[in-house]
Order: C-alpha cells, then structure tokens, then sequence
C-alpha cells in the first residue's frame, strides 16, 4: 500500500485538479483523497508514503511514437535502455514503431517485441506494419497481428504511396477498429530529407524538403479516411497547412458523426523552426524536417484548440558516429523520452499557450485512449502508473539514459523536473 500525500493531483480524464491524496492499493488507484478529515478516518496505519508538496501528480505519460530500434539495430537503443529513458521522462506506457530489422510484419517479431518489453518496468506496446517489410506493396494480416497482440499498425519512416493499398488497409483498420497512424512525406517532392527546403536547405547548398511532400500525402489520407471511417492518425505533423488540413478534416468528420481523425505534434516541432539546423547541424536533423515559425505557431495553435490530439516523441536514437556523418549523410532523428515533459512545461506552459491541464490531457490521456490503453487516468480501480513532477524546478539537459544521446536540447536549461515515476504502484524512478 502506498499513500501519495500533499501533491496537486491533475487527472483531466476526470476534470480534477485539486490538492488532494492518493491511496494506493495492490497496484491499483483506491482512492482520491481530499482532507484530512477523510485520510483520518481511513485509519492508515503504514505504508509506504510520498510527500509530494509543491509537486504535481498525474497520470504516466504515454507516447504513442517511440522507436526502441530492437530487434536489429540495438547499438543506437534496446527495449530495455529505452524503458529506463522513458521511465526518467515520467513515461509508463509507450508504443513503439515496426520498422526494426526485422520489421514487425510477423507474430514472431511481435512476440518478441512484447516480451521483451514484459521483462521491464515500462508497460511497452507495439503497432505492427501496414505493409510486408514495409515495401507498400502488399497488407500484413492485420487481423492475425490485431489479434497477437499489436495495438496499432504503421509503416513509419516510409509513406504508403500506393492509394489502393491504403484504401484496403483502412478498410481492414475500420473493420478491427484500430489505429493507423501514417509518415506523411511524398518523397517524389524531396531531394534530400531531414532540411526544410527553405533558409536551411540554402545553407548547406542541398535541395531539402518542402513543405508540399507533407501537405500532398495529408490531403489524400484524410479524404480516405473519411471515406472508410478508419481510425487515422496523422503522425509528427510539421506545416501549417497540415494542420489546417487536419482541422478541417475533423469538423468534416463531426458532421458525419465520426470522431475517427487524429494528429501527434513532437516537443521539437513546437519547440524549434529551421533555425536550429544552422545551430546544431545533424542534430536538428529529423523527418519531417523543422520548418518556419509560422508553421511552430500552427502547430501550437492546434495544440491549443484541439486540432493535435496528441504529443508524441518520435523518439529516434542514433550513434554518435551516425550524427557525424554530412548533413546529407546522417540519419534523421532525434531522443526525445527524457525531455518532453520538460519542453512541454518550458516552451507551451510557461509561454501561456496551454494549461498545465491540456498539456498533461495531450501527453497523457488522449494518447491512451487512442490506443485503448489502460493507462491516462486516475480513476479509482485504474492501474496506479503515475508521474510525479515539480513544474517550477530547472535542469540542464546533459546526460541520458538511452543508449544516444542525439539532441539539439543538450546544455539547454528546461523547467519542470520528474521526481518519481509508478508503474503499478510500485516507484520505478526517483530523482530526489
């Protein structure tokens, strides 16, 4: 038993925001407690307890787009470095990307997947592919992989290019009700990915990527989504006139009585422009590339008002080795576990653009139900994963728990600390 006592509990699944205790029981929420008068006639004798005073107490955060790179590319990040990384941001579920090597196309990668996972503190999902080997040719059996245990299914890190594959695939996804979330960049627009086809692209002499790559796939997807009611999510959108797209696509859906689209935005599309790739090189580099402040505003914009569902890492470790090659050479790509809760406080909350109550419902509990995971609430009976915070409280981003420590963030000074993660009621990271 465990008892959470003197925090602000912020549960936007259930609108309470409050100061308040938690009791804990077996690895469950029990109770929501409001006064002492209350806590005393609970009789409590011991247990483990937490003074969480000046700290906010929350539901775990959940990403929904997190690249553990196991199996196959386990010198960049493994399940288990990347369960202590998102453990340290206050993260107790997460769902990872299939383009492993092999990809999840298979039960048997998809077993593994889950079990490794199983064998750490962090409750690890995965979405399996769209496509065999992620080559947009021909659909997986989405609904052997739906029913071995995949949550989701993608071919992130490529387009599906084809239309038709699409068309069977959200066809199939509506059928099971589960998510597709898509890359949304058309690469016959681009001639080198990672740098935004504008001042960046002009500095490094390349080509780069416009902005049209993303608009053109968005536009398609949307409109087949409406069309079969697939649950569609539209992944790391980066331009404003995706989000407009986005915006639009929703009321469209309202008026037929679907609530079936949704957007992920990572903490660097909102945080950062294309500035940042004249600043750090290969370390702002990343698919879709950052663009303008126009389009950083759009993003905060549909944050703000509803249009993005959702924040989402994009969590995509590599070498330092790899990060060192030429601007053209490099992989794309940046961690993002460790810093998001505390880029979410500094550059939306603080700025006044979000409550502190949106960004928790943004990272947290629309990212759950999404997925339909067990997770984003403190409802009583409600698995007690909890992330405990003190938003008023700076570090240097310096160090990292995953394996890469591939950054643009790295000597920035942040606001809003994690200072214990639970994982079923048990405390899987403090910082004290």
């Amino acid at each position: 038993m465990m008892l959470i006592e003197n925090g602000m509990v912020i549960d936007p699944a259930n609108g309470i925001k409050k100061q308040a205790s938690i009791l804990i029981k077996e690895g469950k929420i029990a109770k929501i407690i409001e006064n002492q008068q209350e806590l005393d006639a609970l009789q409590i004798n011991s247990c483990d307890r937490i003074n969480a005073l000046g700290c906010i107490v929350a539901p775990g955060l959940v990403d929904v787009h997190v690249h553990f790179r196991d199996p196959g590319f386990t010198h960049k990040e493994d399940i288990e470095t990347g369960a202590k990384a998102a453990l340290r941001g206050g993260f107790t579920s997460v769902v990872l990307m299939a383009n492993t090597n092999p990809v999840v196309d298979n039960a048997e990668t998809l077993t593994y997947v889950l079990e490794k996972g199983k064998k750490t503190d962090l409750k690890v999902y995965t979405c399996a592919t769209v496509t065999k080997g992620m080559s947009g040719k021909e659909l997986t059996d989405m609904e052997l992989l739906f029913a071995k245990g995949a949550v989701g299914f993608t071919d992130d890190g490529k387009p599906i290019l084809d239309t038709m594959i699409l068309e069977q695939a959200l066809k199939k996804a509506a059928a099971l009700k589960v998510p597709v979330s898509l890359h949304e960049e058309n690469p016959a627009y681009i001639q080198n990915n990672g740098v935004n086809a504008g001042t960046a692209a002009e500095y490094f002499k390349i080509a780069g990527s416009p902005r049209e790559a993303e608009i053109s796939m968005i536009e398609r997807d949307l409109q087949i989504a409406l069309e079969t009611g697939a649950i569609l999510n539209i992944q790391h959108i980066s331009t404003k006139e995706g989000v407009a797209l986005v915006r639009e696509a929703k009321r469209k859906a309202a008026e037929l009585g679907f609530n079936n689209i949704h957007a992920e935005a990572t903490p660097h599309h909102f945080s950062l422009t294309q500035d940042a790739v004249l600043a750090y090189g290969t370390l702002a580099k990343m698919n879709p590339p950052l663009r303008e402040e126009a389009d950083r505003q759009a993003v905060i914009e549909g944050l703000k008002d509803g249009t993005i569902d959702m924040i989402a890492t994009d969590h995509a470790p590599h070498s330092e080795e790899e990060k060192a090659r030429s601007i053209t050479e490099a992989p794309s790509g940046i961690v993002g576990l460790e810093t998001a809760l505390a880029l979410g406080i500094t550059n939306l909350v603080d700025t006044g653009y979000l409550s502190i109550e949106i960004l928790i419902e943004r990272m947290s509990t629309a990212p759950a139900r999404l997925y339909k995971l067990s997770a984003g609430t403190l409802s009583e009976g409600a698995p007690a994963d909890l992330v405990i915070f003190n938003m008023g409280a700076s570090w240097t981003v310096e160090t990292f728990l995953s394996k890469s420590s591939n950054s643009p963030f790295v000597g920035q000074t942040l606001k809003g600390m994690v200072k214990y993660t639970i994982v079923d009621g048990k405390v899987v990271y403090t910082n004290l």
